[in-house]
């Protein structure tokens, strides 16, 4: 499936149940209305129903039902609730697969739309951030939870070698801190700032008043940037 998908050696990769499954037909209407090529696009539904909706919308999936198959398929009623904590293990799972296969991966949540490519982005080979590992959204938040990083686990680029297979391996085997936790996000940027000090991991998170990637941050607390935004006036992904 990823020689088949993998553009430069790069996938797209979502993971969703079905009570999430709107949000993955808006990302897909949203990104054809734009024009752009869905194929580097590899889904990871946790269920049936999800598995023929993506295939319905066009969208490469590998359902891993072993792993994935008891996962459950309502959405999460609040942040942080069982079903929320449930589908966390579905994010470490599917960004581990394709980089233990020597491909890069541009994971993003499903809540997320295009406006420009933003593989174009991560693959620049003249840009400064062609030296990381793995480079993130900011999250917007600067809790103490998510400190120092502040990265944002549902947006990020991966490149494929020892240094982040070791690190999402790491994700793997502290699935119990995600559970304890209540947070996938917040055993990630622990582990960032671990893999960084001990095993020179590049880590680079993207500076929060970026116009590039906006997020919830921009679109609360920063009125300029959005009405920009809404005029089209910024160099934004």
């Amino acid at each position: 499936i990823l020689e088949r998908v993998a553009v430069n050696n790069a996938v797209v990769i979502l993971t969703c149940n079905h009570g999430q499954s709107a949000l993955l037909m808006n990302f897909a209407c949203s990104a054809r209305r734009r024009g752009f090529d869905l194929g580097k696009v590899l889904v990871f539904p946790t269920d049936m129903e999800t598995k023929e909706l993506a295939e319905g919308l066009g969208l490469a999936t590998y359902y891993d039902e072993k792993n994935m198959g008891s996962m459950p398929t309502e959405a999460a009623k609040h942040y942080l609730d069982k079903n929320f904590r449930a589908m966390m293990y579905a994010k470490v799972l599917c960004v581990l697969y394709p980089l233990m296969l020597g491909y890069d991966v541009l994971f993003q949540d499903v809540d997320i739309v295009w406006i420009k490519d933003p593989l174009e982005f991560f693959q620049r080979k003249d840009s400064e951030i062609s030296q990381f590992d793995v480079i993130f959204q900011h999250d917007g938040s600067l809790s103490v939870r998510y400190a120092p990083y502040s990265a944002n686990s549902g947006f990020y680029y991966n490149r494929a070698n020892k240094r982040t297979q070791y690190l999402y391996m790491s994700m793997l085997y502290h699935s119990d801190l995600i559970i304890n936790w209540d947070s996938h996000q917040q055993v990630l940027v622990q582990l960032l700032s671990e893999h960084s000090s001990l095993f020179g991991l590049g880590v680079k998170v993207l500076g929060r008043d970026t116009e590039m990637f906006p997020g919830g941050y921009h679109y609360h607390r920063n009125r300029v940037f959005m009405k920009k935004f809404i005029k089209r006036e910024t160099d934004s992904y």
